[in-house]
Protein backbone atom coordinates (compact mmCIF):
# COMPACT_ATOMS: atom_id res chain seq x y z
CA UNK A 1 0.00 0.00 0.00
CA UNK A 2 1.23 3.37 -1.12
CA UNK A 3 1.96 6.23 1.93
CA UNK A 4 -0.22 8.74 -0.53
CA UNK A 5 -2.44 9.58 -3.19
CA UNK A 6 -1.01 11.37 -5.68
CA UNK A 7 -4.15 12.23 -7.46
CA UNK A 8 -5.40 13.96 -4.48
CA UNK A 9 -6.05 18.02 -4.50
CA UNK A 10 -5.51 20.10 -2.11
CA UNK A 11 -9.11 21.25 -2.00
CA UNK A 12 -9.76 17.30 -0.89
CA UNK A 13 -6.81 17.89 1.70
CA UNK A 14 -7.90 21.20 3.10
CA UNK A 15 -11.32 19.73 3.59
CA UNK A 16 -10.21 16.56 5.26
CA UNK A 17 -8.10 18.37 7.61
CA UNK A 18 -11.06 20.47 8.94
CA UNK A 19 -13.19 17.55 9.26
CA UNK A 20 -10.76 16.04 11.37
CA UNK A 21 -10.12 19.47 13.44
CA UNK A 22 -13.80 19.57 13.71
CA UNK A 23 -13.97 16.15 15.30
CA UNK A 24 -10.93 16.73 17.39
CA UNK A 25 -12.64 19.79 18.99
CA UNK A 26 -16.08 18.84 18.52
CA UNK A 27 -15.58 15.70 20.60
CA UNK A 28 -13.33 16.95 23.00
CA UNK A 29 -16.08 19.73 23.88
CA UNK A 30 -19.00 17.30 24.21
CA UNK A 31 -16.80 14.85 26.60
CA UNK A 32 -15.74 18.13 28.74
CA UNK A 33 -19.45 18.03 29.86
CA UNK A 34 -18.85 14.91 31.52
CA UNK A 35 -15.88 13.17 32.04
CA UNK A 36 -13.46 16.46 31.89
CA UNK A 37 -10.37 15.03 32.64
CA UNK A 38 -10.47 12.50 29.89
CA UNK A 39 -11.80 14.55 27.24
CA UNK A 40 -8.48 14.88 25.61
CA UNK A 41 -7.46 10.95 25.16
CA UNK A 42 -10.84 10.56 24.06
CA UNK A 43 -11.31 13.28 21.79
CA UNK A 44 -8.31 11.69 20.21
CA UNK A 45 -9.42 8.79 19.86
CA UNK A 46 -12.44 10.08 17.86
CA UNK A 47 -9.64 12.09 16.04
CA UNK A 48 -8.09 8.77 15.07
CA UNK A 49 -11.23 7.00 13.52
CA UNK A 50 -12.04 10.03 11.30
CA UNK A 51 -7.79 10.17 10.37
CA UNK A 52 -8.28 5.99 9.62
CA UNK A 53 -11.58 6.93 7.35
CA UNK A 54 -9.45 9.12 5.18
CA UNK A 55 -6.81 6.81 5.15
CA UNK A 56 -8.47 4.04 3.84
CA UNK A 57 -10.19 6.75 1.41
CA UNK A 58 -7.32 7.62 0.03
CA UNK A 59 -5.70 4.44 0.23
CA UNK A 60 -2.91 5.80 2.34
CA UNK A 61 -0.68 3.67 4.77
CA UNK A 62 -0.22 4.99 8.44
CA UNK A 63 3.67 4.75 8.02
CA UNK A 64 3.21 7.99 5.82
CA UNK A 65 2.41 9.64 9.20
CA UNK A 66 6.36 8.24 11.00
CA UNK A 67 4.77 4.89 12.03
CA UNK A 68 7.73 3.53 9.73
CA UNK A 69 9.30 0.53 9.49
CA UNK A 70 12.57 0.21 10.37
CA UNK A 71 14.77 -0.95 7.64
CA UNK A 72 17.82 -2.05 9.17
CA UNK A 73 19.62 -3.27 12.35
CA UNK A 74 21.23 0.26 12.41
CA UNK A 75 17.98 2.19 12.58
CA UNK A 76 17.35 -0.01 15.43
CA UNK A 77 20.18 0.95 16.81
CA UNK A 78 19.80 4.82 16.70
CA UNK A 79 16.10 4.78 18.04
CA UNK A 80 17.48 4.76 21.68
CA UNK A 81 20.00 7.58 21.78
CA UNK A 82 17.78 9.28 19.27
CA UNK A 83 14.74 8.78 21.89
CA UNK A 84 17.46 10.27 24.74
CA UNK A 85 18.15 13.12 22.26
CA UNK A 86 14.57 13.74 22.78
CA UNK A 87 13.98 13.58 26.52
CA UNK A 88 17.04 16.09 27.17
CA UNK A 89 14.88 18.17 24.50
CA UNK A 90 11.60 18.16 26.02
CA UNK A 91 13.07 18.93 29.82
CA UNK A 92 15.17 21.53 28.46
CA UNK A 93 12.97 23.38 26.51
CA UNK A 94 10.05 22.68 29.42
CA UNK A 95 11.73 23.92 32.25
CA UNK A 96 13.57 26.50 29.60
CA UNK A 97 10.28 28.21 28.26
CA UNK A 98 9.15 28.00 32.03
CA UNK A 99 12.11 29.38 33.73
CA UNK A 100 12.04 32.19 30.56
CA UNK A 101 8.48 33.20 31.28
CA UNK A 102 8.56 33.56 35.19
CA UNK A 103 11.96 35.98 34.38
CA UNK A 104 10.07 38.31 32.02
CA UNK A 105 6.66 38.25 34.40
CA UNK A 106 4.38 36.09 32.64
CA UNK A 107 3.58 33.52 35.21
CA UNK A 108 5.05 32.42 37.99
CA UNK A 109 7.04 29.46 37.87
CA UNK A 110 6.89 27.84 41.25
CA UNK A 111 2.73 28.62 40.81
CA UNK A 112 1.10 25.50 39.28
CA UNK A 113 -1.82 26.04 36.92
CA UNK A 114 -5.34 25.72 38.82
CA UNK A 115 -6.27 23.02 35.97
CA UNK A 116 -2.84 20.78 36.33
CA UNK A 117 -4.11 20.08 40.22
CA UNK A 118 -7.82 19.27 38.95
CA UNK A 119 -7.13 16.94 36.85
CA UNK A 120 -3.67 14.83 38.36
CA UNK A 121 -4.48 16.05 42.02
CA UNK A 122 -5.52 12.41 42.94
CA UNK A 123 -2.35 11.20 41.14
CA UNK A 124 -0.47 12.10 44.72
CA UNK A 125 -0.16 8.47 46.72
CA UNK A 126 -2.93 6.58 44.62
CA UNK A 127 -1.42 3.55 42.78
CA UNK A 128 -4.59 2.57 40.78
CA UNK A 129 -5.14 6.11 39.70
CA UNK A 130 -1.00 6.30 38.65
CA UNK A 131 -0.99 3.10 37.24
CA UNK A 132 -4.43 4.35 34.96
CA UNK A 133 -2.92 7.79 34.20
CA UNK A 134 0.68 5.62 32.89
CA UNK A 135 -1.79 3.79 30.03
CA UNK A 136 -2.90 6.51 29.14
CA UNK A 137 0.36 8.70 28.69
CA UNK A 138 1.49 5.79 26.35
CA UNK A 139 -1.49 5.10 24.52
CA UNK A 140 -2.47 8.97 23.99
CA UNK A 141 0.34 11.09 24.97
CA UNK A 142 2.99 9.25 23.51
CA UNK A 143 1.33 7.66 20.87
CA UNK A 144 -1.26 9.21 19.89
CA UNK A 145 -0.41 13.29 20.27
CA UNK A 146 2.64 12.30 17.85
CA UNK A 147 1.30 10.87 14.88
CA UNK A 148 -1.15 13.21 15.24
CA UNK A 149 0.43 16.95 16.15
CA UNK A 150 4.14 15.95 14.50
CA UNK A 151 3.18 13.16 11.65
CA UNK A 152 -0.22 13.85 10.37
CA UNK A 153 -0.18 17.37 10.78
CA UNK A 154 2.81 18.44 9.92
CA UNK A 155 2.31 15.89 6.64
CA UNK A 156 -1.00 17.53 5.91
CA UNK A 157 0.11 21.45 6.15
CA UNK A 158 3.45 20.54 3.82
CA UNK A 159 0.66 19.26 1.47
CA UNK A 160 -1.27 22.30 1.86
CA UNK A 161 1.93 24.66 0.87
CA UNK A 162 3.54 23.57 -1.88
CA UNK A 163 4.70 26.73 -2.96
CA UNK A 164 5.50 28.26 -0.20
CA UNK A 165 9.26 28.03 -0.09
CA UNK A 166 9.83 26.99 4.20
CA UNK A 167 6.32 25.01 3.47
CA UNK A 168 7.98 22.23 6.01
CA UNK A 169 9.01 24.61 8.64
CA UNK A 170 5.50 26.55 8.71
CA UNK A 171 4.26 23.21 8.79
CA UNK A 172 6.44 22.35 11.64
CA UNK A 173 5.10 25.55 13.61
CA UNK A 174 1.81 25.42 13.09
CA UNK A 175 1.39 21.65 14.32
CA UNK A 176 3.77 23.30 17.03
CA UNK A 177 0.71 25.99 18.06
CA UNK A 178 -1.95 23.35 17.77
CA UNK A 179 0.07 21.10 20.39
CA UNK A 180 0.27 23.66 22.53
CA UNK A 181 -3.52 24.98 22.36
CA UNK A 182 -4.81 21.38 23.14
CA UNK A 183 -2.96 21.79 26.73
CA UNK A 184 -3.94 25.25 27.27
CA UNK A 185 -7.70 24.11 28.72
CA UNK A 186 -6.27 22.73 31.71
CA UNK A 187 -2.75 24.46 31.51
CA UNK A 188 -3.13 28.10 30.78
CA UNK A 189 -1.70 30.65 28.64
CA UNK A 190 1.82 29.39 30.09
CA UNK A 191 0.71 25.79 29.03
CA UNK A 192 0.51 26.92 25.72
CA UNK A 193 3.33 29.05 25.46
CA UNK A 194 6.24 26.10 26.73
CA UNK A 195 4.00 22.97 25.50
CA UNK A 196 4.15 25.05 21.74
CA UNK A 197 8.00 25.38 22.19
CA UNK A 198 8.30 21.75 23.08
CA UNK A 199 5.94 20.68 20.23
CA UNK A 200 8.39 23.20 18.05
CA UNK A 201 11.59 21.23 19.51
CA UNK A 202 9.73 17.86 19.00
CA UNK A 203 8.97 18.66 15.20
CA UNK A 204 12.66 19.89 14.25
CA UNK A 205 13.83 16.51 15.84
CA UNK A 206 11.19 14.57 13.62
CA UNK A 207 12.21 16.18 10.74
CA UNK A 208 15.99 15.53 11.56
CA UNK A 209 15.09 11.41 12.30
CA UNK A 210 13.92 11.65 8.81
CA UNK A 211 10.27 11.47 9.90
CA UNK A 212 10.76 8.49 12.08
CA UNK A 213 8.74 8.82 14.91
CA UNK A 214 9.67 5.72 17.16
CA UNK A 215 12.26 7.86 18.45
CA UNK A 216 10.12 10.69 19.67
CA UNK A 217 6.49 8.73 20.77
CA UNK A 218 9.60 6.79 23.66
CA UNK A 219 10.56 10.24 24.39
CA UNK A 220 7.31 11.45 24.87
CA UNK A 221 6.10 8.85 27.28
CA UNK A 222 9.53 8.77 29.08
CA UNK A 223 9.20 12.12 29.80
CA UNK A 224 5.62 12.13 31.16
CA UNK A 225 6.04 8.62 32.98
CA UNK A 226 8.89 10.63 34.71
CA UNK A 227 6.72 13.66 35.82
CA UNK A 228 4.09 10.87 36.79
CA UNK A 229 6.02 9.49 39.03
CA UNK A 230 7.81 12.36 40.48
CA UNK A 231 3.68 13.44 41.51
CA UNK A 232 2.68 9.86 42.87
CA UNK A 233 5.48 10.07 45.20
CA UNK A 234 4.26 14.02 45.82
CA UNK A 235 8.22 15.10 44.92
CA UNK A 236 9.12 18.35 44.53
CA UNK A 237 10.66 19.12 40.72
Amino acid sequence: MSTTSPDRSRLSILIELLVVVAVLVGSKLMFDQFIWKFAGPLSLLCTFIAIGFFTWRYHESWSGFGLRKLPGWKSWALVLPQALLGIVAIIGIGYGATFAGDAIGLWSADAVPEGVEDRWGDVVGNLPVYLLWLVVIWTSAAFGEEIFFRGYLIKRFTSLLPDVRWAVGVAVVLAAIGFGMVHMYYQGFRGLVVTGFIGLAIGTLYLTYKRNLWPLIIAHGAVDTLGFTAMYLDLDV
